[in-house]
């Protein structure tokens, strides 16, 4: 299946609401293994919401790095 994928890493600084956020096509059948490539930290957690429209959202925080993983499909 095509996604498209919406990566946020969010600022850690304080006062700064900017975020990085990258933006790329990906032919997977488990989005679950692309979340998890993600996690590469010693400490990490995951947790996903799928939503109404299909589109998988994978919250992550690695080692106090939070990001968001966003799978609209096409």
């Amino acid at each position: 299946m095509n996604y498209e994928l919406i990566r946020e890493i969010f600022n850690q600084c304080s006062n700064n609401q900017m975020r990085d956020v990258f933006v790329s096509e990906v032919e997977t059948d488990d989005p679950d293994s692309i979340a998890r490539s993600f996690c590469t930290g010693t400490n990490f957690s995951l947790s996903k919401d799928i939503l109404p429209n299909g589109t998988i959202i994978y919250e992550l925080d690695t080692d106090g790095l939070r990001q968001r993983l966003s799978f609209t499909p096409d």
